[in-house]
């Protein structure tokens, strides 16, 4: 983040890979899925990156390591209907908090930042796994990757942020793990952050065009709490 440049007043929170280790849990869906369909189970070396372009973009490519594309097309919506049913059965239950989530979003909050969530997983995912792990009372907004007819890259959930905050894009900072943050937040003109323990689609998070890599959400407060200390 620049000198100079406007105070952080919201951050935009990514969650699979960013606030929850949630591989686990598409591991049992994704794995009693491809059984209803008498396919062999993968593992989460396989699933982890295709994670963070939402459901359909999943289902596809976890079908696409047995069937051709026409096969896909014939099946995907029984197989995309087994998989929503298997994980809203299991939602939460395997996955795992990051180490810092709860104390940098704590800091984030006694900073005065306004919070969001924005995942391209669906918002009924992505709600009450946010109940389950604490994480609720921290967001003003929730937003998930069904919530407008676009989801990141695409900027515009986080556009629909700024304007349900009123504040300009260059006053809010997007935090997550993947090319998809960086390149929603910098369409948006948003700052963004990245976290290097998630998933980023098997790529190294250093490829990615961001703000600055933080080790943790804790992380980011006292860097975003630093670049509020100076004259901006």
């Amino acid at each position: 983040m620049r000198p100079g440049a406007a105070a952080i007043r919201a951050a935009i929170i990514d969650l699979d890979g960013t606030m929850l280790d949630t591989v686990p849990d598409f591991e049992l869906a994704l794995n009693g899925m491809r059984a209803d369909f008498k396919l062999a189970p993968i593992g989460q070396d396989v699933i982890k990156p295709m994670v963070g372009k939402g459901s359909e973009k999943l289902i596809r490519d976890v079908l696409a390591l047995d069937y051709e594309a026409a096969r896909i097309d014939a099946c995907f919506e029984e197989a995309m209907a087994a998989y929503q049913r298997h994980y809203l059965a299991i939602n939460g239950q395997r996955s795992v908090l990051y180490g810092g989530v709860i104390e940098g979003l704590q800091a984030m909050r006694d900073m005065g930042l306004r919070l969001a969530c924005v995942t391209n997983k669906p918002i009924a995912f992505a709600t009450p796994l946010l109940a389950q792990k604490g994480l609720s009372p921290f967001f003003e907004l929730v937003y998930g990757g069904d919530s407008f007819p676009k989801k990141k890259p695409d900027p515009m959930p986080l556009l629909q942020v700024c304007s349900d905050f009123d504040l300009a894009p260059p006053s809010v900072v997007a935090i997550g793990d993947s090319s998809n943050d960086a390149e929603a937040a910098r369409a948006a003109r948003c700052y963004v952050l990245t976290v290097p323990y998630g998933y980023n689609h098997g790529r190294p998070v250093q490829s990615i065009d961001s703000d600055g890599i933080v080790n943790s959400l804790l992380d980011a407060a006292e860097l975003i709490r630093a670049h509020n200390s100076t004259e901006n």
